[in-house]
């Protein structure tokens, strides 16, 4: 595999790592930019081969969602944090409740059931351009919605916060984010929102979810096309993961201290005017 080929898988995990904490679609940017210009599946012998890069580089952000949040998970799985001297360290889990390993579950079960069942219907009609302008435009209908009629003031300002109702709820709201274009993000901050929960904790609660849910997602896509893979697709694997999660690490902070402040209208309106701006050059 020659040098473009890395670079584009390079470009791709730029994307991927930029876009996929912010409410506009990872896998729709990568689906629009890999369609209009990189031209990636090209390079491989069947189109699945590039459908599958387009899941398994996310994996590269997820993997920053376990660097910023490793805590938490190591709350979560109960295991004990250890100071340097390899002695439990005490009086670092704060009163009052907390986030439980089974909350995060309830919350995949629906889109882990339907991405499941309807995986192949999705690597085969929903990867294109045409697609992800779809759900570019009614997720961002939802995330206005989702600013406009969520409560004025949440109840649940804290991801601790949660309720296994809640969680079950932003599950449902997540399955809409198998349609590309929908975005995870946005499907379940906006779901969030609605039920009550703030931007933070909605947010909190999806990056969360996204770590078992791509993990499945990616192993799933890769199980189901390894037949169509060679070596020779490796190094742009590879190119891609490191490049989603250099970018990845840099844009999560940045995005979860910035969606308390300008909620979700401004995404949105990014999102309408990006599948406008697409759509002309896409048909025309």
């Amino acid at each position: 595999m020659d040098i473009i080929a890395i670079i584009k898988a390079i470009v791709l995990g730029l994307v991927e790592g930029l876009t996929e904490f912010a409410p506009v679609s990872s896998t729709g940017h990568m689906i629009i930019v890999d369609d209009m210009w990189l031209k990636t599946e090209q390079l491989f012998a069947s189109k699945y081969v590039a459908n599958t890069f387009k899941v398994v580089v996310q994996l590269g952000s997820i993997l920053a969602v376990l660097v910023v949040f490793k805590d938490r998970f190591i709350d979560l799985l109960g295991l004990s944090r250890l100071n340097r001297k390899g002695r439990e360290v005490a009086g670092e889990r704060p009163a009052g409740p907390r986030l439980k390993l089974g909350q995060v579950i309830v919350g995949l079960i629906p889109a882990g059931i339907l991405g499941f069942l309807l995986e192949d219907v999705i690597d085969e009609y929903l990867f294109s351009t045409a697609t992800v302008l779809i759900g570019l435009v009614v997720g961002a209908l939802l995330m206005i919605a989702a600013d406009r009629f969520g409560p004025a003031k949440p109840k649940t300002e804290s991801v601790d916060q949660i309720t296994y109702k809640q969680a079950f709820a932003v599950g449902l709201f997540q399955c809409v984010s198998i349609w590309p274009g929908f975005s995870r993000s946005g499907s379940t901050i906006s779901g969030g929102v609605l039920l009550g929960l703030s931007h933070r904790a909605a947010a909190d609660f999806t990056f969360i979810m996204a770590v078992p849910i791509m993990a499945g997602a990616s192993g799933l896509s890769l199980l189901k096309n390894w037949e169509y893979f060679t070596m020779d697709a490796l190094p742009f694997f590879i190119a891609g993961f490191i490049s989603a999660f250099v970018f990845a690490l840099l844009s999560i902070r940045f995005f979860l201290k910035l969606i308390n402040r300008i909620k979700l209208v401004p995404f949105a309106v990014y999102r309408l005017l990006l599948a406008a701006v697409i759509g002309l050059v896409y048909f025309l």
